[in-house]
């Protein structure tokens, strides 16, 4: 890959790491449900007029709306609220071993001993985590989980899903989420319009970063390089992903970085690469991942 693609990759891993220290700045200043409302308002707001969707991709876009929208980020935003940003990241990078398992049930995808073996670190790395202080306390752990797992399942939904284009599928995602999140707020968080007037920069900060940053401009160049390179050399590139969140979190929250933070996040990155990276000599039957929204 040529060195300016590369730097192009490696920045929007930092937009993305960045990305969970902003999510957990931003709801330490307002309520996680109407700032995950505001963030797909936004989302809405510069996509929706630009992009279009066949009555064919309507259902599956419904679909995720729920999966993806209703379920995945607003869990990530109550988790996060709760948790250090580091082992956060690495709790969410759960996804894909979720996803793994989910499409060997679903889509037969052959489980190889390769890919036993990166299930097999990835879950023994939050056991690891789970031993050590830096795991938040069990509701947290298991909203981020269930992050983890909810993302799978829209990454399996998108596998069978008829082809939409990246964009499209951010931009009607989140208009279709608006109200699923917007009466999730409603009904278990108060003084809405007061966290409004009260929100400072971090709260109208992490609205913009999450929606224009992470969302827009981050998927926007990581799709290019997709389509520019092989998905071999672009991927195993989202495995710095945890590792620059847990020294982002160190420098910009104070987290600590224990024995069991740093034994742990090695084991789940490192069964990550061993799902993600074909090595010669091992054989596999795995199917290209689908592109997250």
């Amino acid at each position: 890959m040529p060195l300016r693609d590369l730097l192009l990759g490696l920045t929007v891993i930092v937009i993305w790491a960045l990305n969970i220290i902003v999510i957990k700045v931003g709801v330490a200043d307002m309520p996680p449900l109407l700032l995950m409302t505001l963030r797909f308002s936004l989302v809405a707001a510069l996509l929706v007029p630009f992009t279009r969707f066949t009555r064919r991709q309507l259902p599956w876009l419904l679909l995720l709306s729920v999966s993806f929208g209703g379920l995945h980020f607003p869990l990530l935003f109550l988790g996060l609220g709760q948790a250090e940003a580091g082992t956060g990241a690495l709790l969410v990078q759960m996804g894909t071993p979720f996803a793994t398992l989910l499409a060997a049930a679903f889509l037969k995808d052959r489980l190889d001993r390769r890919r036993w073996l990166g299930l097999a670190m990835s879950f023994g790395g939050v056991v690891v985590l789970a031993g050590g202080p830096s795991l938040p306390a069990p509701l947290p752990t298991a909203l981020l989980l269930a992050s983890a797992f909810f993302w799978a399942v829209s990454n399996l939904i998108i596998k069978v899903a008829p082809p939409i284009p990246p964009l499209t599928l951010a931009g009607w995602i989140a208009l279709f989420a608006i109200p699923q999140v917007g009466l999730g707020s409603w009904l278990f968080e108060s003084d809405q319009w007061a966290a409004l007037g009260h929100a400072g920069w971090s709260g109208w900060g992490a609205v913009f970063y999450t929606a224009v940053m992470s969302s827009i401009v981050a998927y926007g160049v990581w799709y290019r390089l997709l389509q520019t390179h092989p998905v071999s050399r672009v991927v195993p590139l989202s495995l710095l992903m945890p590792a620059f969140a847990v020294l982002l979190g160190m420098w910009l929250l104070g987290d600590p970085l224990g024995a069991s933070k740093l034994i742990g996040g090695l084991l789940v990155v490192a069964g990550l690469a061993v799902i993600n990276v074909r090595l010669p000599g091992w054989r596999s039957t795995r199917r290209a991942e689908a592109p997250r929204p």
